[in-house]
C-alpha cells in the first residue's frame, strides 16, 4: 500500500467537509450583502465583546494558575492527587454540567447566596454577563494551565534546589531566578491556548452570558441561523470570525516554545521554600481557593442529582431517547475521530521511519489539526448553508453533529496516539520488516499489545467529548432529535432546576461509564489476545 494513501483518505473528507462548508461560505457571501453587514455596528459591538471576554479569560485564567502551580508544586498533602485529577476532569466534562453545577453555587438561589443569607446579608446577583462568562472560564482552563505549569516546575532539575538552598535563595528569590524562567517557556504557549479556547466559546457565553450585551460571534451565529434565520449576518459573523480565528492560531504556533531536557543525577533535593508559617498559609489560602473555584461546582452537580423529582424525570421517554441519541453520535464520532486520525498517523510513520521525511510527516500531522482553525458553529454555519437547497438541514441533524463532532475530536486522536505510533514503529519496523510480518499479522501480533491503551484513551476522549458537546447541536438539534446536552440546555433555560439537576447528574454518569467503559474494554480486548 503507497505511504500516501490512508492520509489521502483521511484528509480528503476533512478537506472535502470543510472546504464544501468554506466554498458554501464564500459563495453566499456576495448574494447575501455581507459587505453591508460588515459595515453594521451590531457586528463590530460583538467582535470587541469577544476579544475582551477572550482577553479576560485569559488573564484570569492564567493569572490563577500560577500560583496555583506554585501552591501544588511546594506542598505535599492528604487528596492531592485526587485534585490533580480532578483538575484532569477540564478536559473531558460536559461543559453544560459544569454550566449547571456553577449555577447551583453561584446563582440567586445557590450555595454562596445562601451562606450569604445565614450570616444575615442580602443575595447579589453576579453570575450571569460578563462576571459569570470570566467564572466559568476560569473554572475550564485555570486547572488546565496549572497542570501545564506545575509540569514545567516540577521538570526543574533537582540539583537546582540544592544549590538553591546553599545559596539560601528566599521564595521571591526562588520564584525569580528559577520558577519563572520554567514558567516563561511554557506561558506563552498555555496562554494563546486559551485565549482561542475562549474566544470560541459557545455553551459558557450562550448559559452565563444573561443577554445580548453578553454575545459573542460563536453564539451570534448561532442566534442569527436559529432565531432570526438572517443568513447574510450569520455568514458575515462567520467570516470574520474564521479570519479572527486564523489569526489567533498562527499566533499561537508562533508563541510555541520547544521543550528541553536537562542532565541530572536523578535525584530528590527538599525545596528550600516549604518552611515558614506565611508561606504555608499563602499557599493554604490558594488551595482552599482552588477547591472552592474548581470542585464545589462539581460537587453540587451531585448533590443536586438526588431529589425527589428524579423518579418522574427518569421515567420520561424523551430523556432516554435523548439518551440512546448522544450514545449514537458519541461512539460514532468518537469512532470516526479515531480511524480518521490513525490513516494519518500510519502514513506519517511511514513518512517518518521508512522514507526518513520528518519534515513531511510533521507537515501531515499539522494539517490533520488545522481543522482547530475553523470554528465548529462556522463549519456547521457552511454545512447549513451548503446543503440547505438540497435537503432538509434539520433531518440530517444526527449524521451531521457526529461529522462535526468526529473532525473537532481528530487534532486530539492525533495528539493522543502520535507519540506512541511513532515510538512502535522506532521498536519495531525493522524486526518485522525482517521477519515479514506485515499488515494485519503485525497490527494483531505487533501494534496492537502495545498500542491498546493510547487507543483506548483517544477513543475514550473523542467520544466523551462528542457525548457532552452542546455546540452544533444546539443548531440542528428539534423535538425529534434531542441529546442529553440540549436536554439540559431546555430545562436550563427554563429555569426546571429540579429537572435540570436530574439531567446534569445523568449525563455526568454517562460520560464516566462511557470514558471508563471505552478503556477498561478495550484494555481487556488487548489482554486477551496480545
Amino acid at each position: 500500500m503507497p505511504w500516501w494513501l490512508p492520509a489521502g483518505a483521511a484528509l480528503a473528507v476533512v478537506a472535502a467537509v470543510v472546504g464544501g462548508a468554506l466554498l458554501a461560505l464564500g459563495l453566499a457571501a456576495p448574494r447575501l450583502d455581507v459587505a453591508g453587514n460588515l459595515a453594521d455596528a451590531y457586528l463590530w459591538r460583538v467582535v470587541w465583546f469577544t476579544l475582551l471576554q477572550a482577553t479576560l479569560s485569559t488573564l484570569i485564567s492564567v493569572g490563577l494558575a500560577i500560583p496555583v502551580a506554585r501552591a501544588m508544586a511546594r506542598r505535599r498533602f492528604p487528596g492531592r492527587s485526587l485534585l490533580l485529577r480532578i483538575f484532569a476532569l477540564s478536559l473531558v466534562i460536559p461543559t453544560i454540567v459544569a454550566i449547571f453545577g456553577i449555577v447551583a453555587v453561584h446563582g440567586r438561589t445557590g450555595w454562596v447566596n445562601d451562606a450569604l443569607a445565614l450570616l444575615g446579608f442580602g443575595r447579589v446577583h453576579y453570575l450571569y454577563g460578563l462576571a459569570g462568562i470570566l467564572i466559568g472560564h476560569a473554572f475550564f482552563n485555570m486547572p488546565f494551565v496549572a497542570r501545564i505549569l506545575l509540569h514545567a516546575i516540577e521538570a526543574v532539575p533537582p540539583e537546582t534546589w540544592r544549590v538553591a538552598s546553599q545559596f539560601g535563595l528566599s521564595a521571591r528569590d526562588l520564584f525569580r531566578l528559577v520558577e519563572w524562567p520554567a514558567l516563561r517557556a511554557v506561558l506563552p504557549g498555555a496562554a494563546g491556548l486559551v485565549f482561542m479556547l475562549c474566544f470560541t466559546s459557545f455553551a459558557v457565553v450562550l448559559t452565563l452570558g444573561g443577554g445580548p450585551r453578553a454575545t459573542t460571534l460563536e453564539v451570534a451565529v448561532y442566534q442569527a441561523l436559529r432565531f432570526d434565520f438572517d443568513l447574510g449576518r450569520a455568514v458575515t459573523l462567520a467570516l470574520v470570525q474564521l479570519l479572527l480565528c486564523g489569526a489567533i492560531v498562527l499566533a499561537v504556533l508562533q508563541l510555541a516554545v520547544p521543550g528541553t531536557s536537562h542532565l541530572t543525577e536523578d535525584r530528590f533535593y527538599e525545596r528550600p521554600d516549604r518552611g515558614g508559617r506565611l508561606g504555608l498559609a499563602l499557599d493554604g489560602a490558594v488551595i482552599a481557593f482552588t477547591l472552592l473555584l474548581v470542585v464545589l461546582p462539581l460537587a453540587a452537580v451531585a448533590v443536586a442529582g438526588f431529589n425527589a423529582q428524579a423518579p418522574e424525570v427518569l421515567q420520561r421517554a424523551d430523556l432516554w431517547r435523548a439518551v440512546g441519541q448522544s450514545l449514537v453520535i458519541a461512539l460514532s464520532a468518537g469512532l470516526l475521530a479515531l480511524l480518521l486520525g490513525s490513516a494519518v498517523l500510519v502514513s506519517s510513520r511511514s513518512l517518518r521511519y521508512r522514507l526518513g521525511r520528518a519534515g513531511v510527516a510533521g507537515r501531515l500531522e499539522l494539517a490533520a489539526s488545522l481543522i482547530l482553525v475553523v470554528p465548529p458553529f462556522v463549519l456547521a454555519t457552511g454545512l447549513f448553508v451548503l446543503l440547505r437547497p438540497v435537503a432538509d438541514v434539520f433531518a440530517l441533524g444526527m449524521p451531521l453533529v457526529i461529522l462535526v463532532n468526529a473532525l473537532m475530536a481528530l487534532p486530539f486522536v492525533v495528539r493522543f496516539l502520535g507519540g506512541p505510533m511513532m515510538e512502535e514503529a522506532q521498536r519495531h519496523d525493522r524486526l518485522c520488516q525482517s521477519l515479514g510480518i506485515a499488515g494485519w499479522r503485525r497490527l494483531r501480533l505487533v501494534a496492537w499489545p502495545w498500542l491498546r491503551r493510547p487507543v483506548a484513551l483517544a477513543f475514550a476522549v473523542a467520544a466523551t467529548l462528542s457525548l457532552g458537546d452542546l455546540g452544533v447541536v444546539a443548531l440542528f438539534g428539534s423535538q425529534d432529535f434531542a441529546t442529553l446536552p440540549l436536554l439540559l440546555y431546555r430545562a436550563m433555560g427554563g429555569f426546571r432546576m429540579g429537572e435540570a439537576a436530574v439531567i446534569a447528574a445523568l449525563l455526568s454518569l454517562l460520560c464516566l461509564a462511557l470514558f471508563l467503559a471505552i478503556e477498561g474494554g478495550l484494555g481487556r480486548l488487548g489482554r486477551r489476545h496480545g
